[in-house]
């Protein structure tokens, strides 16, 4: 590789670790607000959704991704549709 092209692959893998790390961080501001809208501690939410407290507040710093079951689980818990969370992390993501 040329060493511009190495300087683009890596700019590119740095863009690509921003991004997730945002949507990382957008997630994770919904998901707080909307356990503490909802009056819930991390540990009761974490029963309702089936997962370990210390996963939620994970979640909840942008330590962690969650998969697609993990996702509608939570958005079951919360009472919204999956689509409907999706939503609040884009718009989160649009500030």
């Amino acid at each position: 590789l040329s060493l511009f092209q190495y300087s683009c692959h890596k700019l590119s893998n740095m863009l690509h670790y921003c991004i997730m790390a945002t949507v990382k961080v957008a997630f994770a501001n919904i998901l707080k607000h909307l356990r503490k809208q909802r009056n819930v501690n991390q540990e009761k939410f974490g029963e309702m959704v089936g997962l370990h407290r210390t996963y939620i507040s994970q979640l909840e710093r942008g330590l962690k991704s969650p998969s697609l079951d993990v996702l509608y689980n939570i958005a079951r818990s919360l009472n919204i549709k999956l689509s409907g969370l999706m939503n609040l992390v884009e718009r989160e993501l649009e500030k």
